[in-house]
């Protein structure tokens, strides 16, 4: 069994920085260390023999590496990563998916039981915090998703847990809601009533967004896996924590486009966004199983679709969807691109609406759709952006006001584009640029590299 706490080693401030004592935390969602400046992190669930480690970039330019004490073989520390401020103090705080470590001895060739190890953020950086783990441990690969967000409404972030292999196919459990224990949910729970199978993957993506405006984040929960009606369709559950109310969406739900098939994969990438800067959440679904191409075979990769809903006072409406895919967009669709594989949403240009950033990685690909006030994402000057490494795109981020460490500005700042091939161990970064109009992003250039499939998430 692994020890609780992970090293992690605090790096000193770069010369002319405010000293960490005279500092105090701001509210940055994205800054663990009190600066001012967004920070970075970035797994590698196979290193040091599938160990796994987390790189994390400050933006004053340093950078630190966490590991688990104790670590074993296989444990996939890094397996996900989720951000937000878990204990109230105003700096970000890490969240890191063990999700194949074993609580007792390990089984060859099974599912971890899966732990989750919490970093908390301070002026001095992330110092290693609690341990979270299941109650009766199974083969449920415990913190294999994560999501950070507010769903009581109480301005402190709560934590949702996917643990996809857990017994009936999944569950997601949810820490600190306001006067709640740690709350488990299942497609078998009363007020979700779903048809459970094993092999669903209830849980294996999650997201938070605020589809109505009320202050209060939905959760959203992906199962790529779920055989609504045929299999591996995938399918999308939202669900309102605090109200108990929860929604399935699929491909056969009335007005979402696309038509639901096998090995769809629908759910499998999630982000939300406001692409129409209408104060509400929007979500985007990745489907990259979605088969376009002639002939293509059953269990083929898929050329890959992105279903996406907008906000609304009701919450997400589907009496507007879009579905996006290589046919109307830059690029070609090919069985094997795996289009929407990964999803980001960031202001690029600087104008309050967010724009969608999809991971192509079968063409070593990011396509990114401009965001407006008037209809949401459009097609004009949609950008394909290319990439160095085998699989660039497939996972991605977007980081505010990155460029040359820059502390956050008081007016919305410009997101830059983060993206991986994991294969290769290498990020590289595409900033983006103030343009009324239109979207444009600078050259891509390599930010770091490593091994160990690093990149394969970040936070």
């Amino acid at each position: 069994m692994n020890a609780l706490l992970a090293a992690c080693l605090i790096l000193p401030l770069t010369s002319g920085a405010t000293p960490a004592a005279a500092r105090a935390c701001g509210g940055h969602p994205l800054d663990f260390d009190a600066d001012g400046r967004p920070d970075l992190a970035v797994a590698a669930p196979y290193d040091a023999t599938r160990a796994g480690s987390v790189t994390v970039m400050y933006g004053t330019g340093e950078k630190v590496k966490l590991t688990q004490r104790g670590a074993e073989p296989g444990d996939s520390f890094g397996s996900a990563l989720a951000v937000g401020d878990f204990n109230g103090d105003r700096c970000a705080d890490l969240a890191v998916g063990v999700s194949e470590e074993f609580v007792g001895e390990r089984v060859p060739g099974g599912d971890g039981n899966g732990v989750v190890q919490l970093f908390d953020g301070s002026p001095e950086g992330l110092v290693a915090g609690r341990e979270l783990r299941l109650g009766k441990p199974s083969s449920d690969r415990f913190g294999a998703s994560l999501a950070a967000g507010d769903l009581d409404g109480d301005g402190r972030d709560e934590l949702a847990v996917g643990a996809p292999s857990h017994r009936s196919g999944g569950a997601v459990t949810v820490y600190w809601m306001k006067g709640r224990k740690p709350y488990q949910i299942t497609q078998k729970t009363p007020w979700v009533r779903q048809a459970a199978n094993v092999t669903d993957q209830w849980g294996a993506s999650l997201a938070t967004g605020d589809f109505d405006g009320d202050g209060r984040d939905e959760l959203v929960v992906g199962a790529p896996a779920d055989s609504v009606k045929v299999d591996g369709q995938g399918s999308v559950t939202v669900i309102d924590v605090r109200g108990k109310r929860a929604r399935l969406l699929t491909q056969s739900t009335p007005g979402i486009k696309g038509a639901a098939e096998k090995w769809d994969n629908f759910g499998a990438a999630l982000t939300t966004g406001d692409f129409n800067g209408d104060g509400k959440a929007d979500l985007a679904i990745g489907v990259p199983g979605e088969g376009l191409s002639a002939n293509q075979r059953a269990m083929d990769y898929g050329d890959g679709t992105v279903d996406v809903l907008y906000g609304s006072r009701a919450g997400l409406r589907t009496d507007r969807t879009e579905a996006w895919s290589q046919n109307t967009l830059d690029g070609k669709p090919r069985y094997y691109d795996r289009f929407g594989t990964s999803l980001a949403a960031g202001d690029f240009n600087g104008d309050g609406n967010d724009e969608l950033a999809v991971g192509v990685p079968g063409e070593k690909a990011v396509q990114v759709l401009a965001g407006r006030s008037s209809g949401g994402l459009t097609r004009a000057g949609n950008l394909l952006v290319k990439g160095e490494g085998q699989d660039f795109g497939a996972s991605v981020t977007a980081l505010p006001g990155w460029e040359r460490y820059r502390a956050l500005a008081k007016r919305p700042p410009v997101y830059g584009l983060v993206v991986a091939a994991p294969d290769q161990g290498l990020i590289m970064y595409a900033p983006g640029k103030r343009e009324a109009g239109r979207v444009e992003l600078g050259k891509v250039r390599q930010l770091d590299k490593g091994t160990g499939l690093y990149g394969y998430t970040f936070g």
